[in-house]
């Protein structure tokens, strides 16, 4: 995979910051190397948050994000100023720009404020200081200009050794499979599926299993029985679409492993423990009861979408109640959730693993159980403890 096809959710999100004017986009341009972001002396060019995927050495592949002015005016610049500070909640680095001349204002501190709050790493660049000496001083303060480029290549190497790396990533699937291992992945090729192509969580863990030096076999659900028995080799695993888990528990030996690529998905965003756990909660669903069903990506509803068509109706199944249900998609997710009962969310695979976490933080902040799409799917099919055979630890919580 070229850096060109890093997935989203895998870069290094870096999130500029700070007063109209400032010159963050003159500075977002200064740091890429591209004109990435208009720029313009009209304050409040910038009116939503900028997305760029790019190469940005010696990081690597990033995602650079422009944001609105933080003291943009009037009610649509209150809903820019909000869109700008959910940024927060996704980006792994955070780079306050100050005027040179003008300096901390009490907006910029606020900013500093929710850094400090959501545990972002920042940096502040004083732009424009090629026009003369600011009064913003501290370690992590840096003299810039967007106009000259003074700075700019320390800044980048700076930014280069704020990304926190907690040890060795967690692998998809790859640490629970061993070199020459069988894997059976169940992959629907229905009209839900994407065009000519498999959906970002196949894509990743086919790729891992490969890594881990084992042999991936793919096949659809209608093929999956008859060529389970044509393997020579007993499979060490067998990865499901949630769609097929029924389908596939019905036809996987008790002696084969078996899971789905959400519930792994789960675990590589650090949600499966917390998801786990909240789906008891289905059990305990009364009529009336707010329900909040949430993607992590925009897509086409097909008709018999997995979100707003089939979860639902195992839902009503499995419960026997008439639910209020609430559907969100996107980078849309209400910040106040107390008024659910539950929130099922997907597997996140657009998501970054601090956005998953985040949302996560939201409803357990709030007493609210969260659960998603795999572990709701396999519970309320009564597979979920099978499922889950893979991780010994979480099996007592079921």
């Amino acid at each position: 995979m070229g850096l060109n096809d890093t997935p989203s959710a895998e870069r290094i999100h870096i999130g500029f910051f700070g007063r109209r004017n400032a010159g963050k986009s003159s500075l977002v341009n200064a740091v890429t190397g591209q004109e990435l972001a208009v720029v313009s002396d009209i304050k409040g060019t910038t009116t939503d948050p900028v997305y760029k995927a790019m190469e940005l050495l010696p990081l690597g592949p990033v995602m650079i994000v422009d944001t609105p002015g933080i003291d943009d005016e009037g009610e649509l610049g209150r809903l820019r100023v909000k869109k700008a500070v959910q940024v927060l909640n996704k980006v792994d680095i955070a780079v306050l720009t100050v005027d040179a001349a003008e300096g901390l204002a009490d907006t910029d501190r606020e900013l500093i404020d929710a850094f400090k709050k959501k545990d972002v790493p920042y940096i502040i660049a004083v732009n424009k200081s090629d026009l003369g000496p600011t009064a913003v001083v501290g370690s992590n303060v840096m003299a810039v200009s967007a106009l000259t480029g003074q700075g700019i290549h320390e800044l980048k190497e700076r930014l280069s050794v704020m990304v926190r790396t907690d040890g060795e990533k967690l692998r998809i699937v790859g640490d629970l499979i061993s070199r020459d291992d069988v894997v059976v992945l169940i992959t629907p090729i229905d009209s839900a599926a994407p065009k000519g192509r498999l959906i970002l969580p196949q894509q990743q863990t086919i790729r891992d299993v490969l890594e881990a030096g084992a042999a991936a076999v793919v096949v659809r659900e209608t093929e999956y029985k008859n060529v389970l028995g044509s393997l020579a080799k007993k499979p060490a695993l067998v990865i499901t679409d949630s769609q097929a888990f029924a389908l596939a528990a019905a036809q996987t030996p008790d002696s084969i492993k078996l899971t789905s690529f959400s519930i792994l998905m789960a675990r590589y965003k650090g949600l499966l423990d917390t998801a786990v756990r909240g789906a008891a909660a289905m059990d305990c669903l009364k009529d009336g009861d707010r329900v909040l069903i949430s993607e992590g990506c925009s897509h086409h509803r097909q008709c018999d979408d997995i979100g707003t068509v089939k979860i639902p109706r195992w839902l009503r199944e499995h419960t026997g109640k008439e639910l209020d249900l609430r559907f969100t998609s996107g980078r849309e997710f209400p910040e106040d959730l107390s008024s659910y009962a539950l929130v099922i969310h997907c597997g996140g695979c657009m998501l970054t693993e601090r956005e998953v976490k985040y949302r996560m933080k939201c409803a357990v902040d709030q007493n609210v159980p969260i659960t998603n799409y795999g572990v709701a799917i396999a519970h309320m099919h009564g597979i979920l403890k099978r499922s889950l055979e893979i991780f010994p630890d979480l099996c007592g919580l079921v």
